[in-house]
């Protein structure tokens, strides 16, 4: 005659008290081999514990470089435009450059004239 197998092992983990559990644990051999599992599974996940949270330290120090990066590029950016006063008449209010300011030489139709 065939046993059937223990199913009362992940009930009585989550609802019983400790002691009840235990009692179980030490009568029924499906349910220790089933705890005995549990528990290499805890100990494997309690050594890998440390280096899961140092790799998440290290992505987040990696966030924090890429974000301070990205607001220093845009201040130090937005600092060149408005010091130079050329860019920023340029951007902010419409004015293009000719090719006069360029440097140059035109002809009276403000054409680049060529020799």
């Amino acid at each position: 005659m065939k046993k059937d197998k223990c199913t009362k092992y992940e009930g009585l983990f989550t609802f019983a008290d400790e002691k009840e559990f235990l009692k179980h644990i030490e009568a029924c051999d499906d349910c220790r081999a089933e705890h005995e599992r549990m528990l290499k599974v805890s100990a494997l996940i309690q050594e890998v514990a440390p280096q899961i949270k140092e790799k998440r330290r290290d992505r987040a120090k990696l966030k924090l470089a890429c974000a301070s990066f990205g607001i220093v590029f845009c201040l130090l950016t937005l600092g060149v435009i408005n010091l130079d006063q050329d860019v920023h008449d340029m951007i902010f209010y419409g004015q293009t450059m000719t090719v006069e300011d360029y440097g140059f030489p035109v002809d009276s139709y403000g054409l680049i004239m060529v020799d």
